[in-house]
């Protein structure tokens, strides 16, 4: 799990990075909760989610977001976290451009900053959002969503209304050609405090299903 550190576009970020097992191994991107409210790649669900996908070897990067950890710059409101993110692929694919996929997966915050990493980036085959801020954030920009995910809400958030989760589901199951889970979580709170094997299970249920050969979404 070697420290990296890579160029952003306000100086360096810092990451912890899995490096690729095989050639043409995929690549997954895990982003960290809101940096305002203590969010940082070492959150134990990012770090879950980060130690999940290198168990299925994947090329795995984790990395905080300007202004957190030994991350320069500061925060942004989004727009210079979204490019921080860019950057950080572009990283990644800089040394392992064969890589046969290419995943992102967000915590609250994060799964913001992810779903719009999607639209920006078509090589995203797949994508994990966990608690996404339906009720704070415009989800809007999906239009269409351009990648099949999964969507996984804890029904006791006090955070993210489950209810507005709950309508962005609903809004991109109309669109054609992608497929989009969504994953109840009962009695999970905003950070899953008690609920993490519950978390990690559906997530790995998940995988499974998506990373199967026979998938019928590619």
């Amino acid at each position: 799990m070697p420290e990296v550190i890579f160029p952003g576009p306000e100086g360096r970020l810092e990451g912890r990075f899995s490096p690729p097992p095989r050639p043409r191994a995929p690549v997954a991107m895990i982003l960290h909760p809101h940096p305002q409210a203590g969010g940082t790649m070492n959150n134990r669900i990012v770090q879950s989610l980060y130690q999940t996908f290198a168990r299925r070897g994947f090329a795995v990067l984790r990395f905080n977001f300007r202004g957190v950890g030994k991350s320069q710059g500061t925060f942004d409101n989004g727009v210079g976290e979204l490019s921080d993110a860019a950057s950080a692929l572009d990283w990644v694919q800089s040394f392992h451009p064969e890589a046969q996929q290419t995943w992102v997966a967000g915590v609250s915050f994060g799964a913001w900053i992810g779903m719009q990493l999607l639209m920006r980036r078509p090589e995203v085959r797949g994508f994990i959002s966990v608690a996404p801020p339906a009720n704070m954030y415009d989800f809007s920009f999906l239009a269409p969503c351009p990648a099949s995910g999964i969507i996984i809400q804890g029904d006791s958030d006090e955070v993210v209304t489950p209810s507005a989760v709950q309508k962005l589901v609903d809004k991109l199951r109309t669109q054609k050609h992608i497929t989009i889970h969504h994953d109840t979580v009962p009695g999970a709170n905003h950070f899953f405090e008690h609920e993490m094997p519950q978390l990690m299970g559906s997530v790995d249920r998940y995988l499974d299903f998506r990373l199967d050969p026979g998938c019928p979404i590619r």
